[in-house]
């Protein structure tokens, strides 16, 4: 029996979109907790080869249904958030979750699309040039636009492998350009004509040796001796945290917890104290004049009060030697912000959801202090943003990350949430103090590595010693500049190839 030929057509079409879903939804594999980092290569290989010899619009499609199923897969937690701990009614979970999955799908159709829009190139200059310029491009474009969303960006994933070495020199989304290049050449050895084939074996030897070359370079060195810290993990389920009863047994565990170390520096999570600092005036100057007495300096996160807007901050606060305060800039959407119209919002009021903006702190602040220590802070998923830290260095000395990720309940996003942590502290050369409610809870090195960490969902200290570093890795100084410009200049001049060859 033959089939009609726009049947057998469209039965094609709809069996390469499923395999670039499913592709996709491997994806999530790549990352933490899972950390099959080499899966990454072959696994952007088969799309690439998925989205060849196809049109624009049919490319798209796969390219769609690849990032849909990756962040489907990948940052499903999105539900636990919205509605087990924000209370949303379920279609609005499923709405919101859906419209952001499908906003972050439309990004890789762009890619897919403009890549099929210069077939008129040689198979290997699009998979091992095209591909990567374009795919990194728009990781960094989704990472920037309406907020942006850096989630799931490809180089984190390499953390633990070889091609980490990249971060100090252009950031994870050169990590990323590294990765899709790997793929492409991957690609090319297998479908490549024979001298497409030398060209990819010369591409992989020449990154490896450089990756190999750059592997064990220092960017960053010790400066100061050795700081005491500790870091509180109260580990308050996100259900509790708010109930008036709560807050005594709060206050208390986390003075409790606090002196019964020996410390220079503690570091208290986000919003630690689940009220406004005007609430608790004297707890937290008896809690500021106990550590007076220790020369202990604390940073905890708190709610304050703008008096002027009569908005709240998220804010990082210091008691103790030190009094400087950090108000959170990038405010999450839907969480601290609601991007929505004025009838949108009083349907959010009448129907009891959150829907009060936060109010978001200034791009000008100053790094904390510990003594001569200069501290670069972020607050929770600040840290996804790797290039808004950049103001804080060289100077600063350490990271600092306070976060509250019981919002994810036990998932895979606080683990995901600590890789982006390790990266930035790789990017810098810094080392990260990351202090969570429910863990995370970390110490991580200079070069992005776990020094100690403690259980999660567990009311504990992490405890240890960190030296204070300076210098600054090329990173530091140009940001993602450099590898934006090479990604610009790759697709201008594939499109002017094309564009020349076809008049």
């Amino acid at each position: 029996m033959k089939f009609p030929a726009a049947l057998t057509h469209a039965y094609a079409r709809w069996r390469g979109r499923w395999a670039a879903g499913l592709t996709g939804l491997l994806l999530p594999l790549t990352f933490a907790p899972f950390g099959l980092y080499p899966l990454a290569v072959p696994l952007v290989a088969v799309l690439l080869l998925l989205c060849e010899t196809r049109g624009p619009r049919e490319a798209a499609w796969r390219g769609f249904w690849f990032g849909f199923a990756a962040f489907a897969a990948g940052t499903y937690w999105l539900y636990t958030s919205i509605h087990g701990f924000g209370g949303a009614p379920v279609i609005v979970a499923v709405i919101l979750m859906l419209g952001l999955f499908c906003l972050m799908a439309i990004y890789m159709a762009l890619v897919a699309a403009l890549a099929a829009t210069l077939s008129g190139l040689a198979p290997v200059l699009r998979w091992c040039l095209v591909w990567p310029a374009l795919f990194t491009f728009f990781e960094w474009l989704r990472g920037f636009l309406f907020t942006g969303f850096p989630w799931l960006t490809l180089g984190y994933g390499q953390i633990d492998g070889p091609l980490a070495a990249w971060a100090p020199i252009f950031g994870v989304y050169g990590v990323s350009f590294v990765t899709v290049l790997l793929a492409g050449g991957l690609l090319t050895l297998v479908r490549g004509t024979s001298r497409a084939r030398v060209i990819a074996v010369g591409i992989v030897i020449v990154l490896s040796a450089a990756t190999a070359a750059i592997h064990d370079r220092a960017w960053s060195r010790p400066d100061g001796g050795a700081i005491r810290i500790s870091m509180v993990q109260g580990s308050i389920s996100q259900d509790l945290k708010w109930r008036p009863e709560q807050l005594r047994p709060t206050l208390e565990l986390y003075r409790r917890l606090t002196f019964a170390q020996e410390a220079d520096l503690v570091i208290w999570p986000e919003v630690a104290v689940p009220a406004i600092a005007s609430q608790v005036d004297g707890y937290l100057e008896r809690v500021a004049g106990e550590a007076g007495e220790r020369d202990m300096q604390i940073y905890l996160g708190i709610l304050t009060l703008d008096r002027e807007s009569g908005q709240y901050r998220n804010s990082l606060i210091g008691l103790g030697g030190n009094a400087d305060r950090y108000h959170k800039r990038h405010l999450v959407p839907f969480g601290e912000f609601f991007p929505v119209p004025d009838f949108a919002r009083r349907w959010m009021r009448s129907a009891g959801l959150p829907n009060q903006d936060t109010l978001a702190g200034s791009d000008e602040q100053k790094p904390l202090r510990f003594g001569a220590v200069l501290l670069a802070p972020t607050i929770c998923y600040e840290d996804a943003y790797g290039a808004e830290q950049l103001g804080f260095l060289p100077a600063s000395n350490l990271l600092i990350n306070i976060s509250n990720d019981a919002w994810f309940g036990d998932s895979i996003a606080p683990h995901q949430h600590l890789q982006v942590a390790r990266m930035r502290a790789l990017e810098t050369g810094r080392p990260m103090l990351r202090a969570t409610n429910t863990g995370v809870t970390a110490i991580i090195s200079a070069r992005g590595e776990i020094v100690s960490r403690i259980p999660q969902f567990e009311p504990a200290v992490l405890s240890g010693t960190v030296r204070p570093h300076s210098g600054a890795t090329p990173y530091v100084r140009t940001g993602n500049r450099p590898v934006l410009l090479l990604c610009l200049a790759l697709i201008g001049t594939a499109g002017y190839l094309v564009r020349r060859d076809q008049v």
